[in-house]
């Protein structure tokens, strides 16, 4: 829950294992212990969602063994081979770092990735701030940084299931075209429609297809969301890579979102969440802050991972 700078202190030195999201100058001035942290100043929380800097969000990790470790680009794959085989893993990625880049791009071919349980997210900033930097920080070494990542993982006992959950609640539009991409990565030139080839911003523009809603992939019968950054110089630039070989629409639109998000969360009354993150552009586009998203509480990011990285969803981990 969302703690004072001291508080949080307290915490750390008091050798619990925690997952901290926060302001950049906050996180710095934490102490080293058992925690990993990324930047943030989005969350929901028990009163709703809200936009602070002079407060962290704090979890506390219920378990005793748990291991930190951090990586770059060259290493990243290696998370699979470290997590525990009982157990989930909670990673944070620096937004538009390289091992931000290499993650979205290469995580469903690491080796054992859906054998094992990673989830986590990408840390960022004040949308509405300037001079702020996406950092994550290895608690253990106090080491906080723009260009790593940091994962913590967690063994749980062989008794307990751990349980990912994502929570989407955009659909195709079966009545959009089906969009195809030739180039993979977070910038597109050109694309298919229906077969036929276009500058994917013109097609945007001459269209006036609303960007906030994201293009939905299907993979092997599940929607995975790619959501539009921005449009620039004729190039198109999203918040998670697009593949070859899939097909994409773009989403129904939502007419209200805290209602689409209780209404898939109805059947998780009882659930208590040990990990919980949902998206920034769900905050933003869904006028989320004072509102309330009941039982999944947390930070509120740039990009959110449940294997692989996904985009405009609710993650979370509860243990069964």
């Amino acid at each position: 829950m969302l703690k004072t700078l001291n508080e949080t202190s307290e915490m750390i030195n008091s050798g619990k294992w925690l997952h901290i999201s926060g302001n950049e100058d906050l996180l710095k001035k934490l102490p080293s212990g058992n925690w990993i942290g990324g930047s943030t100043e989005y969350f929901m929380s028990l009163d709703g969602g809200i936009v602070t800097d002079e407060k962290l969000f704090v979890a506390e990790i219920p378990y005793d063994n748990c291991k930190i470790i951090s990586y770059d680009e060259k290493n990243i794959e290696s998370i699979t081979e470290d997590a525990f085989e009982n157990g989930f893993t909670i990673a944070i990625l620096p937004f538009d770092s390289e091992v931000h880049k290499v993650y979205a791009a290469k995580a469903s071919g690491f080796k054992g990735m859906f054998a094992k349980n990673v989830v986590g997210w990408v840390s960022g900033v004040n949308l509405s701030k300037e001079g702020q930097t996406p950092i994550a920080v290895n608690g253990k070494t106090t080491e906080r940084s723009n260009i790593k990542a940091v994962a913590l993982h967690i063994q749980t006992p062989g008794n307990e299931v751990v349980s990912i959950g994502i929570v989407n609640i955009f659909n195709q539009n079966e009545e959009s075209p089906i969009i195809e991409f030739s180039e993979e990565g977070f910038v597109i030139e050109k694309c298919l429609v229906n077969g036929r080839e276009f500058v994917f911003a013109d097609y945007l523009s001459q269209n006036n297809i609303d960007t906030k809603l994201p293009l939905i992939g299907s993979y092997f019968g599940a929607g995975v969301n790619v959501s539009i950054k921005q449009i620039e110089d004729g190039k198109v630039y999203t918040f998670a890579p697009v593949f070859k070989n899939i097909k994409y629409r773009f989403a129904n639109k939502i007419s209200d979102y805290a209602k689409e998000f209780e209404d898939h969360l109805r059947h998780f009354k009882n659930a208590k969440a040990v990990f919980s993150c949902n998206c920034v552009l769900n905050f933003l586009y869904g006028e989320l802050e004072g509102k309330q998203v009941q039982r999944f509480y947390g930070p509120i990011t740039f990009g959110e991972i449940a294997y692989q990285l996904l985009n405009q969803t609710l993650v979370y981990v509860v243990m069964l």
